[in-house]
């Protein structure tokens, strides 16, 4: 029930995040039927928000298990549609769990769904292809007999991996039958075809977006409103990515924690803000007209940048 609830919010703070998605082969996001999506993973989790809250339908990804140990993290990621799996640098003792995130899988696609894999097995702040675990083609081997789905490479790409206001680029496969990913009698032989086959259509379709400025005429338009947008959110803002850059130093998931954050705070940072003017007398009104203003203001930043 929350899932479609937190996409909107989700696609609404994306607005706020990013300068601009742009998707090839759109039409694949509505392509009905079970579906093993596979791609590349550039940037911790939000690589999974951003896919995810494109597709019409709710999306199922297999994530890192370590991001699950405290408790309220593995509640919210699972509200998420994420499902926890491990390697083995996570510890032995963790690996039998996996059965549970492929019976998962399984029953994702006996219903129709669709499973999100990052194929690669690791996210790396690269767009350079990693080399191809096992996980999605031991999914495909596992429940090609059972299920008749279809498996559809994609590739994410961003302008900049650290910086905020992205551009990305999402680039959208062919979806393919399963059974011809899979054309031999042996599992091994299998998952080295399985493999072979989608490394190459996913690299190609991993292309780095040129930033593209606004045009002097819209930037005199949005001008002032940025610079308001500026100056009523860089304090608030300074002060989460400076928090957030100081528990991320070191990892990749700068970026993926930031959205989060700003996810979680800005709503509350807003409320506060409401409750604040409201102690102070203003009329409803007017509150409200600034409280929906904070938001476009904060688009008008990101377009004039």
């Amino acid at each position: 029930m929350l899932y479609p609830l937190i996409k909107l919010f989700t696609r609404l703070a994306l607005l706020l995040f990013c300068r601009d998605i742009r998707i090839r082969n759109k039409a694949a996001l509505g392509v009905s039927g079970p579906l093993l999506v596979t791609a590349n993973h550039p940037n911790s989790f939000l690589d999974a928000i951003i896919i995810g809250a494109q597709f019409d339908r709710p999306v199922h990804f297999l994530a890192r298990g370590d991001a699950f140990r405290k408790p309220w993290h593995a509640r919210l990621l699972r509200v998420l549609n994420m499902i926890p799996i491990y390697r083995l640098r996570d510890g032995k003792e963790h690996l039998h769990l996996n059965e549970y995130a492929f019976d998962q899988c399984k029953q994702i696609l006996a219903s129709n769904g669709i499973v999100l894999i990052f194929i690669e097995g690791i996210c790396v702040n690269s767009h350079q292809l990693q080399s191809f675990k096992k996980g999605a083609a031991r999914i495909a081997i596992e429940n090609r007999s059972r299920i008749s789905f279809r498996v559809l490479p994609l590739g994410i790409a961003y302008d900049s991996l650290v910086r905020f206001g992205k551009t990305i680029n999402i680039a959208i496969g062919s979806a393919i039958p399963v059974n011809e990913l899979l054309p031999f009698d042996e599992d091994a032989k299998n998952l080295r075809y399985f493999n072979e086959q989608l490394f190459p259509q996913i690299e190609k379709l991993v292309e780095i977006p040129e930033r593209k400025q606004a045009t002097a005429e819209w930037k005199s338009v949005i001008a002032f409103p940025a610079l308001i947008g500026y100056l009523v959110h860089i304090i608030p803002y300074a002060m989460i990515r400076l928090f957030v850059r100081n528990k991320t130093k070191g990892t990749v998931f700068y970026d993926s924690v930031l959205f989060g954050m700003l996810f979680l705070l800005y709503p509350l940072y807003l409320l506060l803000l409401g409750w604040l003017l409201c102690w102070l007398g203003v009329s409803s009104w007017l509150i409200v007209l600034i409280i929906v203003l904070h938001p476009l203001l904060a688009r008008c930043t990101l377009l004039y940048r």
